[in-house]
């Protein structure tokens, strides 16, 4: 008799769930390229706007950082939630949020109505980072897990390059500054738009809704319609956990120093590079930070996607940290390296290869592996705030040290910020190839296995 090409069960539940991570793929990617888009276009939008508006530097500072300290907040507050109450309930929200303070950032009159949107813009996106890295993360294989959540990050490429040669085109084409900024600001509001209508039916990951259907309902008596409380473990348990605490040390507080480091530099890039270039024109000066982006950065990001499970997140992360640490000690330490234009952009763009092809993918990746699944959501989350927190100071700090300790003096501390990111790696585990429950030390119930068996491919 012939052989049956009719799929089995097995096979058709496989395929089904390969379709998932795709759609997680591309419904975290397109959030995740928004959130950078509107993160770093601001240093572009604040150097058009320094004339127009006639902004001094406590201003500009301002600008430039309240993104950051909003999404310090919208990070700790939409992760514990999406604990609480599941991950894609609360997914779609933060998108919604971000199209609302696009389109109020883009048409805002004053400095004050500008910086009150770019605090609920900030506030969408902090919540969006725990929440796409943590879904990502639950529908991954543990084979490749590292790959698809760096693939998400890695849309962050995507937003440090669209802003730059946006504006070029709109200059180039003779926009001018006035509308340039608001078109930029504007233009957030699509991928944000897109990224709410393709959450809307996005399903839990299995392994949330595993643990979700372990945990008893309450009695909904005198509570009528009151949904019934996820798997999530309690904060004062979470914080009373010496474990859980270690690896919080390790992911927020590396998170803190890379953001400090990278946010600082990559949002100031036009500052720098006045500072080297003085006389070059606006359009000159995008085109640089255009440049270091797609020549150092972007080969970073897919180097990290191709190589991190196979090296290992967490050395992956020490390395880089340490390579980012030399790279800003020589220009630092050596002479000249700040008046030379073509040394410094050769040592700065180096620094930006192993910030991606390292710790700028990998504090993502990490918080979404190493802790339990009834609390992945709230330590990344935290973690992610803690992050954002460092790149608040950093971003409002650079301007300051800039004038106090001078450009070399200020890379110097970068380094030395580079360092202690080194060391604090120490204490994370390394969690490529191992599965959520391995690293976890979580029990495996029968519904899990099942979803790990039919969902998670072979090992290659």
């Amino acid at each position: 008799m012939p052989v049956s090409e009719t799929p089995t069960a097995a096979q058709t539940h496989s395929g089904d769930e390969a379709a998932l991570r795709r759609r997680a793929l591309l419904v975290s990617g397109v959030g995740f390229f928004t959130d950078a888009y509107d993160l770093f276009v601001i240093g572009i939008v604040s150097t058009l706007l320094k004339g127009e508006w006639h902004l001094g530097p406590s201003q500009l500072a301002l600008l430039n950082a309240v993104m950051l300290g909003a999404a310090f907040l919208g990070a700790m507050v939409f992760g514990r939630i999406a604990d609480h109450v599941g991950r894609t309930r609360v997914y779609w929200m933060s998108a919604a949020l971000m199209v609302v303070a696009a389109v109020g950032s883009a048409l805002a009159p004053t400095l004050a109505v500008l910086v009150a949107f770019r605090f609920l813009l900030g506030f969408g996106v902090g919540g969006d980072y725990p929440v796409s890295a943590v879904l990502m993360s639950e529908y991954a294989g543990h084979h490749h897990r590292g790959r698809m959540v760096a693939l998400v990050f890695s849309t962050q490429a995507l937003g440090l390059i669209i802003g730059p040669l946006t504006a070029l085109a709109l200059l180039g084409g003779g926009a001018g500054p006035a509308a340039t900024w608001r078109i930029l600001l504007g233009l957030g509001a699509i991928p944000a738009a897109a990224a709410v209508w393709l959450r809307r039916t996005m399903p839990e990951p299995p392994r949330y809704a595993a643990h979700a259907a372990s945990v008893p309902r309450q009695s909904r008596a005198g509570a009528a319609g009151q949904a019934a409380p996820g798997p999530a473990v309690g904060l004062s348990a979470f914080l009373a956990s010496r474990r859980l605490l270690v690896l919080l040390a390790g992911t927020a507080g590396c998170w803190f120093l890379l953001d400090y480091a990278y946010y600082g530099n990559t949002i100031s890039t036009p500052q720098i590079i006045a500072l080297i270039t003085p006389h070059a024109s606006q359009a000159t000066t995008i085109a640089i930070q255009l440049a270091i982006f797609a020549i150092a950065a972007v080969p970073g990001y897919l180097l990290a996607i191709m190589r991190m499970d196979r090296v290992g997140h967490r050395k992956l992360q020490l390395a880089g940290f340490v390579m980012m640490g030399a790279c800003f000690a020589v220009i630092g330490l050596v002479p000249g390296m700040t008046t030379a234009v073509v040394p410094f952009l050769l040592a700065y763009g180096i620094s930006y290869f192993f910030t991606e092809f390292g710790p700028n993918v990998t504090t993502f990746v990490l918080p979404g592996e190493v802790f339990p699944t009834r609390a992945r959501a709230t330590g990344h989350g935290i973690s992610a705030g803690i992050g954002k927190l460092g790149a608040f100071i950093g971003v409002f700090l650079f301007p300051v040290l800039q004038h106090s300790l001078g450009l070399r003096g200020t890379l110097l501390l970068t380094a030395g910020v580079s360092v202690l990111g080194a060391l604090l790696t120490l204490v994370l585990p390394e969690p490529a190839g191992r599965s959520l429950e391995d690293i976890s030390g979580e029990a495996i119930t029968a519904t899990e296995q099942a979803i790990r068996d039919a969902g998670e491919p072979a090992a290659a």
